[in-house]
């Protein structure tokens, strides 16, 4: 089989791991190499992980070149402290991560973005999201693909009691809200996989309602 070597950033995070979990699993890939300022906890045979610098593009001078890039980075604006500290995470280093990986030979680019996302948007989340799409574009990836998640459902490992009553009433309220609801970031993961495995060259965006629809179990 005709594996593939792709690089992940943000595999600590909830849909990262889920999608990290997937990639070990899949014999499409053959190494997958997790960048990032930390380990992750998985081990697996097939994976190798890097420590780099997202400011810092030489720190990623002595990876295996990547078929593809899947970007999972993200955070918000309450953890990150700042608008700016926010801005850092989900827009510059989703820029540079992207720029080196098409440097260094991938063809393909997957990003988790948000649902809502617009440069125009006068909520400062969603204009970042809308902005890091756009800038995306410029870097020409032969395959470009954002998906746009609603509040993600999973399990996070950490105590967030409110974001936790959210989902529950997500969850129950779940065919009136949409696409709305909360998605599973296990959903997310998959169709990720999936729009890779297409082969879909170009610039396209799958919402939350597509992702739930076609990946939740």
């Amino acid at each position: 089989m005709n594996t593939k070597t792709v690089w992940i950033a943000g595999g600590s995070g909830l849909v990262g791991g889920e999608l990290l979990k997937q990639l070990l699993a899949d014999d499409a890939f053959g190494r997958v190499i997790s960048v990032g300022r930390r380990e992750v906890s998985q081990r697996h045979l097939k994976l190798t992980q890097a420590i780099v610098d997202f400011a810092d593009p030489s720190t990623f001078s002595s990876l295996p070149a990547p078929d593809a890039a899947f970007s999972c980075l993200g955070t918000t604006i309450k953890k990150a402290g700042s608008k700016e500290a926010f801005r850092a995470v989900d827009f510059d280093a989703v820029l540079t991560f992207a720029k080196v990986a098409k440097s260094r030979g991938a063809r393909a680019f997957l990003h988790v973005s948000s649902a809502g996302a617009d440069s125009r948007s006068r909520m400062f989340y969603s204009a970042v999201k809308g902005e890091i799409e756009e800038a995306l574009i410029d870097v020409r990836f032969d395959s470009l693909v954002g998906f746009r998640p609603s509040i993600l459902d999973g399990d996070r490992g950490d105590d967030r009691p409110l974001e936790k009553l959210g989902l529950s009433v997500g969850r129950a309220l779940g065919p009136l809200l949409g696409k709305y609801r909360p998605t599973p970031a296990t959903a997310v993961a998959a169709a990720m996989v999936a729009a890779w495995k297409s082969g879909k060259r170009g610039v396209d965006n799958i919402e939350a309602g597509e992702i739930y629809r076609r990946f939740a179990k």
